[in-house]
């Protein structure tokens, strides 16, 4: 990954706009859907010669404070006007970064054959010469990003994890760092946490022979917890807590805070919870990451006291 110098300092009274790019299969959509958990507000494909006026748009709303977009190869003739687009907004005082995704001709191909599509500037020849040609054209523009990420070697969570670990030069935080740790009663709570939310009276996936041997990572893990009225409740009292909680913290002079939110085993529910706390976070402008620290561990018996049917 590489990170360039900025071309200068954002205006705190301005949108974010990040302009996500790159080539073909590099994970753009992914990109998106991190950025989107980030609390930004997201358009795909986006004629380049659209661009100033979806910002000035942005900006008359009012409340949209982060927004990305995507553009790329699939614009045909329209990526031409990229560049001109970055003027105007330029040109406007209109903020904005460069996000270029990137990987290997050789993971490129690969990716490509295991979905079986067409590359965008190859519809009926070699995916590999359509790989090449988005490169070549590509360059002026990689050359004028801020950050590069080569994805050639990361899943997809890895991609999603480098991302929110680049929210500070995406869009300013807070200036609090929160961790959101998930972790396991039977094994401990964690000594260094500030807060500590005992969630082992939600309903337990545990119970549920196809639920149990996933972990709340596993979106239907997720659903599950979330699918209880009792959960969702505790989840909307939990965000008005910490909406009130975390600028006391930072008026002090606080830089990080540690979250620790436990179940009994600390694979399922606190899990769950942790990682929906942290995406709260980030689209309240923090900077906020969850960890798991008992996730992969074997598990341990369940509270007798929250079985489910």
């Amino acid at each position: 990954m590489q990170t360039q110098v900025p071309r200068e300092e954002q205006p705190a009274t301005r949108p974010v706009f990040v302009i996500v790019t790159g080539l073909s299969g590099a994970g753009k959509t992914e990109a998106m859907r991190a950025l989107e958990d980030l609390g930004f507000f997201c358009v795909d494909n986006l004629p380049p010669a659209l661009i100033p006026t979806f910002a000035e748009l942005c900006q008359q709303s009012g409340r949209i404070e982060k927004a990305a977009l995507v553009s790329d190869a699939r614009g045909g003739e329209f990526f031409d006007d990229l560049f001109e687009a970055l003027k105007s907004l330029e040109r406007r005082r209109i903020w904005y970064r460069i996000l270029f995704l990137e990987a290997s001709d050789e993971v490129l191909v690969r990716r490509f054959k295991e979905t079986r599509r067409r590359h965008p500037l190859a519809p009926e020849g070699s995916v590999l010469d359509g790989i090449r040609a988005e490169r070549q054209r590509l360059e002026p523009l990689r050359g004028r990003s801020d950050i590069i990420i080569d994805t050639s070697s990361l899943t997809p969570r890895q991609l999603r994890e480098q991302i929110g670990n680049q929210a500070r030069a995406l869009a300013p935080t807070r200036g609090l760092a929160v961790t959101v740790v998930s972790f396991g009663y039977a094994r401990g709570i964690p000594i260094d946490a500030d807060l500590i939310f005992d969630v082992r009276f939600l309903p337990n996936p545990h119970y549920v022979p196809a639920l149990q041997p996933l972990t709340g990572n596993d979106p239907r893990v997720e659903e599950y917890v979330f699918g209880w009225p009792v959960a969702q409740e505790f989840m909307e009292r939990l965000g008005r807590f910490v909406d009130f909680l975390l600028p006391q913290f930072v008026n002090e002079g606080k830089s990080h805070l540690l979250i620790g939110i436990g179940c009994t085993g600390g694979r399922h529910r606190s899990v769950a919870v942790a990682n929906r706390l942290a995406r709260h976070l980030r689209a309240a402008g923090y900077e906020a990451v969850a960890k798991h620290r008992d996730v992969d561990r074997p598990g341990t018996d369940p509270d007798p006291g929250v079985e489910t049917p």
